[in-house]
């Protein structure tokens, strides 16, 4: 089967771990897996590099994985940890000389324009040609199955709280940040995954995320062989809590990958 890797390029939570202003022994750990930056994957096919969300620490984390070029980003919400590193995806057009597809629902994408306007009204200069000091960005609404190379991106419609929000299905492959319920009719569309990236925030309940147990068993609804649990709080330390989660399930930490078949 053809392969590709997932990516950790952040694992936290809106605030990150540490937190500012907190000494609490995760935020004081100098265990590197305690370290957690805003939520986001890096899909990599061959040549084909796919961004999952553009948080606050998107430069660090490019810089950290030493990538310079993606081929498409897909938003899974429109929060500032997940959105608000947008701008730093100029240093990846200025370099490719190239509009970056942006992919995420029109109600998503609505919000962009509204928080990033500048990103149209600037896009050109008065010559008609681009303005490669912003983000040279092509917004393009997802209705259903997209491709990205030869990757196959399915979107999955899940609920953050009463907010929809997007996962993503890539081959065998799903993702599913930031969410507190998983629609039924989202999982005929899990069928055959084996590895989900899942939000599962810390082990007491929340209104608007999965909880570790949660997490657990949307994974074994799904029926997966490995569930990566992502979106972490400074309520998780590594070394403690490893242990303490379910056979096939893995705490998430910034740089961590896998592979899993495309097909």
């Amino acid at each position: 089967m053809t392969k590709a890797t997932f990516t950790f390029m952040g694992s936290g939570t809106s605030r990150g771990v540490p937190m500012l202003c907190c000494d609490c022994p995760v935020c004081r750990s100098q265990d590197p897996r305690d370290r957690h930056t805003r939520s986001s994957g890096l899909v990599t096919a061959g040549e084909t590099r796919l961004l999952i969300d553009c948080g606050p620490d998107l430069r660090e984390q490019l810089l950290r994985e030493q990538v310079t070029s993606v081929d498409a980003v897909c938003l899974t919400h429109p929060h500032c940890d997940h959105l608000d590193g947008l701008d730093d995806l100029q240093g990846l057009t200025v370099f490719s000389r190239q509009e970056l597809p942006f992919y995420s629902s029109q109600a998503n994408l609505d919000v962009v324009h509204q928080r990033f306007g500048y990103v149209d009204q600037l896009k050109l200069l008065p010559d008609g040609s681009p303005r490669w000091s912003i983000p040279q960005l092509s917004y393009r609404p997802v209705t259903g199955p997209f491709p990205v190379g030869p990757l196959t991106v399915i979107p999955l419609p899940l609920f953050h709280g009463r907010a929809a929000t997007y996962g993503y299905r890539i081959g065998r492959l799903a993702y599913l940040c930031d969410c507190s319920r998983i629609p039924e009719e989202t999982f005929p569309l899990l069928e055959g995954i084996t590895d989900i990236v899942v939000d599962a925030l810390r082990w007491k309940a929340h209104p608007t995320h999965f909880n570790i147990l949660q997490a657990e068993d949307a994974f074994h609804r799904i029926g997966a062989q490995r569930a990566w649990l992502t979106h972490l709080t400074h309520d998780i330390l590594y070394e403690r809590d490893r242990h303490l989660v379910a056979p096939g399930c893995t705490l998430a930490y910034d740089g961590l990958s896998f592979d899993f078949d495309l097909e």
